[in-house]
């Protein structure tokens, strides 16, 4: 039987968990957290209650090995070894979530509530600037790609690089 699309998003990425006591492959529990967000789950005792609730589905659906579903404890200890980029470049090849041409990017800068911090009372000693991050949103399909830091005091329009010349928030690929 070929293995589902959703489960191959996640085949490539590598497993840094310890091999022993592995009963679960990680393509099975990422692809287990991706559906059940995708369905409205927050939290991992709401992933755990939906996986119950769909178990015959699921298990008929992936085939798993003795039939067993991984636990919600099991996706969550998976996700906290796993590295972050790398998942969302796999979430993003999987759901096509490139910028194609002729589609307009909007891009907005925040500065992060709370991310300044003073490194001493002395108000002569220079404190850690706020963390300042672009993020750009595909207007055309409703996407919002990944923000990511920019420098302190940096223009988000100047952080932009567009490939046709055009100036401002909205850049044309």
């Amino acid at each position: 039987m070929t293995q589902l699309a959703i489960v191959e998003a996640f085949t490539d990425l590598p497993d840094i968990r310890r091999t022993t006591g592995q009963r679960h492959r990680q393509a099975l529990c990422l692809a287990l957290f991706t559906l059940a967000v995708a369905a409205g789950n927050r939290g991992f005792l709401a992933i755990g209650d939906w996986l119950k609730a769909y178990h015959a589905e699921l298990v008929a659906l992936f085939a798993p090995p003795k039939g067993r579903l991984p636990s919600y404890s099991t996706i969550r200890r998976t996700l906290l070894r796993l590295e972050y980029p790398v998942y969302a470049a796999c979430l993003a090849r999987f759901f096509g979530v490139q910028p194609l041409p002729g589609e307009t990017i909007a891009t907005d800068g925040k500065v992060l509530r709370g991310s300044y911090e003073a490194i001493s009372d002395d108000p002569t000693v220079d404190s850690h600037p706020a963390i300042m991050l672009v993020s750009a949103y595909l207007v055309e399909r409703g996407l919002i790609l990944e923000p990511y830091e920019v420098e302190s005091k940096t223009n988000e329009i100047t952080r932009i690089h567009p490939t046709d010349g055009t100036q401002g928030s909205g850049v044309r690929v």
